[in-house]
This record gives C-alpha cells, sequence and structure tokens, in this order.
C-alpha cells in the first residue's frame, strides 16, 4: 500500500471514529433531557396554570394564588 493509501485510511478511521462519538453524545443529551427525539419538553407548573386559566378551567384568583404559591415554593427551594 501506497503512503497516499494509508494516508487516506488513516483520515476516514478518524472521521469515522469522530461520527461515532459525536452521535453517541448527541444520542446520549436527547435521551437525558427525556423527550425522546423531536419531542416536546415536559411544561413547567407555571405554563400548566396559564394553560388551564386560557381554557377557562381556573379563574383569575385562583390562577393568581397558585402562581404566587409556586413562586414562593421554588423561591425557597433555592435556599
Amino acid at each position: 500500500m501506497s503512503g497516499w493509501g494509508v494516508a487516506l485510511m488513516t483520515v476516514g478511521n478518524v472521521l469515522f471514529w469522530g461520527l461515532v462519538i459525536i452521535g453517541g453524545i448527541v444520542l446520549f443529551r436527547v435521551l437525558q433531557h427525556g423527550n425522546g427525539f423531536g419531542g416536546r419538553a415536559r411544561p413547567s407548573p407555571e405554563e400548566l396554570l396559564a394553560e388551564r386559566f386560557a381554557r377557562g378551567e381556573i379563574d383569575e384568583q385562583t390562577y393568581r394564588r397558585d402562581v404566587e404559591t409556586l413562586r414562593l415554593h421554588n423561591s425557597g427551594a433555592d435556599r
């Protein structure tokens, strides 16, 4: 095998293993988020409350009370 053949084989191997490693990293990150391929991430509790308020399932007073409760709970968890 000539020098060019060895060089091309080396470059091909480096590219192949680089793509395998990058593909593994991307797959790990997608699965780590738990939303699968092309899936939508789970909405936050505040987003769920906003959706319920928009659909008319809860009134404004309940919405504001629950959002305030969530914010107080979350700020306490940061400490």
